[in-house]
């Protein structure tokens, strides 16, 4: 235990507002993985005994969470990856605190408002500082709403930089206040572009691509991403006054149908022409993508990564003959 602020990681979103209210520093686990040499993290698991069929995500967690000195983790262990009991067994035995926090499936207000309870609970913190706090991070997700709008209405937003600002919010990069500053003039300068014109107007869906240039490749090769799935719903950009039901109309952790709501109204809003759909090797949303190919009636591209690195050859070339075909 330490004096002062934890430094809390995170195996995905979950109600910051909790750790936040607390006086503490959340950390996505995800995010600290993938910018600290992911490819040695993943090695340094596989010798620590991980098997090389399990997700590169979950091996890249571990490390980066044994490694960066975290007082504490947060696992959810419901509505989002099932290797996470094991994973969070695993970092028990390197004897770091671990606690967890269940998505309810399906969806029930009153299950998920008693593991926000809980979570309170272990930080020592009310409701009401909580909503304080929540009110707080909505002010920077209102300037988030404005990235958003900024890439699919006027294209003065690249979809890598939609990606990256909306991704980052899952935990603000512990520090909500420079966030902000550093959101804000972001925000001036991008107003002052020249707008881009796609020759294809793209949706990626499913968890954050493995791929460091999956963005800036799609860019080049003259499409644009105009709506970010996950990405989008890690920033809670519908947001609700209650937090309860801000966790409850956020869909990551729930079924494919939830998602595809949500997915399919995106699309006709924002005028998406074509979509990519992302799956990591060895996840199970790699059935889900079966069901989105099936009720969504675009040109639908399904794209599987699995290490760490640029985009491969293979890939490079599927991404080339796919705009072709569709771009205008």
């Amino acid at each position: 235990m330490t004096n002062g602020p934890k430094r809390i990681g995170f195996t995905t979103s979950l109600p910051v507002e909790v750790l936040f209210a607390a006086g503490h520093i959340p950390v996505d686990l995800n995010n600290l993985f993938i910018s600290n040499q992911p490819s040695d993290l993943i090695l340094q698991a596989e010798h620590a005994g991980f098997p090389r069929t399990v997700c590169s995500w979950i091996k890249g967690i571990y490390t980066a969470a044994v490694k960066s000195g975290l007082d504490e983790v947060i696992g959810v262990t419901q509505g989002d990856c099932s290797n996470t009991h094991s994973l969070m067994a695993m970092l028990t035995d390197q004897g770091m605190v671990v606690h967890d926090f269940a998505f309810p499936y399906p969806r029930d207000y009153q299950q998920l408002e008693q593991e926000i309870s809980k979570l309170e609970a272990i930080y020592d913190v009310t409701s009401g500082q909580v909503r304080v706090t929540k009110q707080r991070l909505d002010q920077i997700r209102n300037l988030l709403q404005a990235v958003d709008e900024l890439t699919w209405k006027d294209g003065l937003v690249t979809g890598a930089e939609n990606h990256q600002w909306l991704l980052s919010s899952s935990d603000f990069n512990g520090n909500p206040d420079l966030y902000e500053a550093q959101l804000q003039s972001f925000l001036s300068a991008a107003k002052h572009r020249s707008p881009f014109q796609p020759k294809l107007r793209l949706a990626y869906l499913g968890v954050p691509p493995i791929f460091s240039d999956l963005y800036e490749v799609i860019h080049q090769l003259g499409g644009e991403v105009v709506y970010n799935e996950v990405q989008h719903q890690f920033a809670m950009l519908g947001r609700q006054q209650d937090i309860v039901q801000q966790y409850l109309d956020y869909t990551y952790p729930y079924t494919v149908f939830d998602r595809l709501r949500t997915i399919r109204s995106n699309l006709a809003r924002r005028q998406v022409e074509a979509v990519i759909s992302y799956t990591q090797a060895f996840c199970h949303r790699q059935i889900d993508n079966i069901l989105l190919r099936k009720y969504i009636d675009l040109p639908f591209l399904t794209l599987e990564g699995d290490a760490p690195g640029c985009v491969d050859s293979r890939t490079l070339l599927r991404l080339e003959s796919f705009l072709q075909i569709h771009a205008h």
